[in-house]
C-alpha cells in the first residue's frame, strides 16, 4: 500500500524550517587544534554562548570522558598574524596556552589552575612546542612593543621561569619550529615580504647547542617559488615536510642532505598556512605515515609505507579532513561529510573502531531537511573549468509554487586562498530548507586543486573569482535548475570583494550580502596588518602598477555601475578589514538612492563569534532577500531597516 503524502506550496524562500538562526548559532561548536599526548586527546571548542571564547578540552585517555581545562574567563586563542592558531601545547601532561584576553602564556599547574608564564605586555605567542629537558617552550613571538609600522616576528625560547631568548630573527615571518625527538635539532619555516606562505617559504634546520642556542643553521628546501608546510620529525629522527615543488603539495623526506619524494601524486597533502599548527599527517611508527590528502575537492585518509611508498586507504565516513594527529595506533581526526557535521573522532588503526568524542552540532535536524550537495565542474571564462558544490532546496513539508524555480545564493569563500568543502553546515541548510538553492564555489585561486589552479588568481583577484561565480550562476540557470531573475551572491572578507565586484561589473545577480568585505584595495593596503600587508602584490599588481589596477578593480570607484540592492554586515572591532571599507560602500549606495541595509556589531572582529550576532545577521539577510523579491516575510522574523526600498 502506498501512503500519500502532501506538501504545502509556498514561495521559495518563505518555507518554514526547523533550522532557525538560533539553531545555527547554538548548534555550531567550532572544533580545532587536536593534540595527542601519552594516550590522551586534547582539542579546542568554541563557545558561542560565552562571547565566542575557545576552551581547551581533554586531558584524559583517548576516546573516554572529556574535561574542560581552561574555564572562564580564559580564552585559548592566539593573535599572531591576527588569524592565530597554534594556541596551546601539551607534552608529558604539561599544558601551556595563550590567553586571548591579555596575549600572555599560561601554564596549567597540577591543581588545574592556570598560572601566568609571561609578563603583561605587547608580545604575542603561537605555535610553541615543549622543550622539557631545557625547561622552556620554543615558539613564534610577535613583539608589538616597538614604535614601528609592523611588529617584530622571531623564533623565541620562553623559559618556564618566564625568561625569553630570541633564537632566530631577521626574516619577516616564522612558523612551525619543531624539535627533533632527541632535542638536538630544530627545524622551522620562514618567509619574507611580499610573499605569503603558500607562495614561497624556506625550511631551515639548526643544531641545538649545550646552552640552548642554535648553531650551524642551514637551508634544507624551499624558496620564492616553493611553498613548504608542516615540517615534522619521524620517531627515529628524520625530518619530513610537505612541498608543492611538483605543482602539488606532496610529502618529502630530508635524509643526509638529500630530499626524497615519498608519494608523488596529483593530490594535496597540505594546505595554506592561514593559521598556525595545522596537521594533515603524522607517524604511527618510524616506517609508516598516516595522512589526509585532497583529490578533486574531496579528502581521503590513508597509510603511507615509508619502505615502498604504498598508499593504503583507511575507511572513514568523512569527505573533509580538517586536521589529524597520530600517536601509535591512535588516529584523531576532525572530519565531516555532506550528512556529517564536523566532529572529532578517534580511530583505532589496528581494529578500525571509530568513536566520536565531540560534535560541532549536538542535535542534527531530521535528514529530510538536509540538502546533500553535488560536486559540479562547469565552463568559465577564457576556457577555464571551475568547481563548486550545488545544494538544491530541501524541505519535506514544502514545494514551490506551480512553475516556480528556486532563487539561487552563490557563495564565494573567503581567503581568497581558501576552499569550499562539502561538510554539513547548518548555515547552508538554513537557506536550502527555506527554498533557496546554494552554489558554494571553488573559484580559480582556491586550494585543493594544485598550484596551477591556485595561481589562476595571481594578478586576477576581483576578476577570475567573480567570473567563476557568475559562470556558476549562469550554468545552473541554463540547466533550468534556478530562477535566472532571482540570482543572489553573498560572501565575507575576500568573498565580500567578489560580491561587490560581481554587482558592479556584471549584471547577473539581483542582490547581494557583503560580510566585512573589501571595497577599496588601496585602503586595504593602508589599513592591513603585517601578515597581509603585501598580499595584493600577488593578488592584484606589483607596486609600480598598483594604483592604476587598484582603481580599476576597487568597487568603491565604480558605484555608478551598481544597480541592485545590497546588505552589509560589519564588526566594529575588525582589524583585518576595518569598518570604513563597508561604510564607504553604504554611503555610495545611499547617494545613488539604491536599496541598502547596514548592520554593525559591537565587540565583533573579523568573523562573528557571538551567538546573538549569528542570529541577528542571518535573520536580517533572509528578511532582506524576501523583501527585495516581494515575498511575504514570515511572522516572528526580526525586521531589518532597508533604505530606499519602495515597500519600506
Amino acid at each position: 500500500m502506498t501512503v500519500a503524502t502532501s506538501k504545502q506550496t509556498a514561495p521559495c524562500g518563505a518555507w518554514i524550517s526547523p533550522i532557525t538562526a538560533a539553531t545555527v548559532a547554538a548548534g555550531a561548536t567550532p572544533l580545532s587544534q587536536l593534540a595527542l599526548d601519552g594516550g590522551s586527546v586534547y582539542w579546542l571548542e568554541g563557545r558561542a554562548s560565552e562571547a565566542g571564547r575557545s576552551t581547551l578540552m581533554g586531558g584524559r585517555q583517548a576516546c573516554t570522558a572529556k574535561a574542560e581545562l581552561t574555564p572562564l574567563p580564559f580564552n585559548v586563542r592566539s593573535r599572531v598574524h591576527e588569524y592565530g592558531g597554534g594556541a596551546y601545547a601539551v607534552a608529558g601532561g604539561q599544558v601551556f596556552f595563550s590567553h586571548h584576553g591579555d596575549n600572555r602564556l599560561y601554564r596549567v599547574d597540577q591543581d588545574g589552575q592556570p598560572a601566568a608564564l609571561t609578563p603583561d605586555g605587547e608580545r604575542r605567542y603561537a605555535d610553541f612546542v615543549v622543550d622539557a629537558p631545557r625547561r622552556r617552550l620554543v615558539g613564534i613571538r610577535e613583539d608589538h612593543s616597538a614604535a614601528a609600522p609592523y611588529p617584530d616576528n622571531t623564533v623565541c625560547a620562553i623559559g618556564f621561569d618566564g625568561s625569553e631568548t630570541v633564537l632566530v630573527d631577521g626574516n619577516d615571518f616564522y612558523a612551525a619550529p619543531r624539535l627533533s625527538p632527541d632535542g638536538a635539532q630544530l627545524a622551522w619555516l620562514c618567509w619574507d615580504h611580499p610573499r605569503m606562505p603558500w607562495e614561497g617559504t624556506e625550511l631551515w634546520l639548526a643544531d641545538v647547542a649545550a646552552d640552548g642556542s642554535l648553531v650551524n643553521g642551514r637551508l634544507v628546501a624551499g624558496g620564492a617559488e616553493e611553498s613548504i608546510c608542516q615540517p615534522e620529525w619521524s620517531p627515529d629522527g628524520v625530518l619530513h615536510f610537505v612541498s608543492d615543488r611538483s605543482g602539488w603539495w606532496n610529502l618529502y623526506r630530508y635524509d643526509h642532505g638529500v630530499v626524497h619524494a615519498l608519494c608523488p601524486r596529483e593530490a594535496e597533502f597540505g594546505g595554506p598556512q592561514w593559521t598556525f599548527g595545522g596537521s594533515l599527517y603524522g607517524f604511527s611508527s618510524a616506517g609508516e605515515i598516516v595522512c589526509a590528502y585532497i583529490e578533486a575537492g574531496v579528502s581521503r585518509v590513508a597509510r603511507l609505507s615509508l619502505r615502498d611508498g604504498t598508499l593504503s586507504a583507511i575507511d572513514t565516513p568523512y569527505q573533509e579532513i580538517r586536521e589529524l594527529r597520530v600517536e601509535g595506533s591512535t588516529l584523531a581526526v576532525l572530519g565531516g561529510a555532506p550528512t556529517v557535521a564536523l566532529e572529532l573522532a578517534c580511530i583505532d588503526l589496528d581494529s578500525g573502531r571509530r568513536e566520536v568524542l565531540a560534535h560541532s552540532i549536538g542535535q542534527l535536524p531530521d535528514a529530510g531537511y538536509l540538502s546533500v550537495p553535488q560536486a559540479i565542474s562547469y565552463p568559465s571564462a577564457n576556457g577555464r573549468t571551475s568547481h563548486a558544490f550545488h545544494y538544491p532546496p530541501c524541505n519535506p513539508d514544502y514545494a514551490p509554487l506551480a512553475g516556480e524555480l528556486p532563487p539561487l545564493i552563490v557563495i564565494g569563500h573567503g581567503g581568497p586562498t581558501g576552499m569550499a568543502a562539502s561538510t554539513l553546515k547548518l548555515a547552508t541548510q538554513f537557506w536550502t530548507s527555506r527554498g533557496f538553492a546554494v552554489l558554494d564555489v571553488n573559484y580559480g585561486g582556491s586550494t585543493g586543486f594544485g598550484r596551477a589552479y591556485r595561481d589562476l588568481l595571481k594578478g586576477q583577484w576581483g576578476v577570475v573569482d567573480v567570473e567563476d561565480c557568475v559562470a556558476g550562476a549562469r550554468h545552473l540557470a541554463q540547466q533550468g535548475l534556478v530562477d535566472p531573475e532571482r540570482l543572489l551572491i553573498r560572501g565575507s572578507s575576500a568573498g565580500g570583494l567578489t560580491v561587490l565586484s560581481a554587482l558592479a561589473f556584471h549584471d547577473v545577480f539581483k542582490a547581494g550580502a557583503c560580510y566585512y568585505g573589501v571595497s577599496d584595495l588601496k585602503g586595504l593596503d593602508a589599513d592591513s596588518h603585517k601578515f597581509e600587508s603585501h598580499y595584493n602584490q600577488y593578488l592584484v599588481a606589483p607596486p609600480e602598477r598598483a594604483d592604476a589596477v587598484y582603481r580599476e578593480r576597487s568597487p568603491i570607484h565604480h558605484t555608478d555601475k551598481l544597480r541592485h540592492p545590497m546588505i552589509f554586515f560589519q564588526g566594529l572591532d575588525d582589524k583585518v578589514v576595518p569598518p570604513q571599507q563597508s561604510e564607504s560602500m553604504v554611503e555610495a549606495l545611499r547617494a545613488r538612492r539604491l536599496p541598502v541595509a547596514y548592520l554593525t556589531l559591537e565587540g565583533e572582529g573579523h568573523g562573528f563569534r557571538k551567538a546573538e550576532s549569528v542570529v541577528r545577521t542571518l535573520e536580517a539577510e533572509l528578511c532582506f532577500y524576501l523583501r527585495v523579491f516581494g515575498v511575504p516575510v514570515p511572522a516572528g522574523l526580526a525586521p531589518v531597516a532597508i533604505e530606499n526600498l519602495g515597500d519600506a
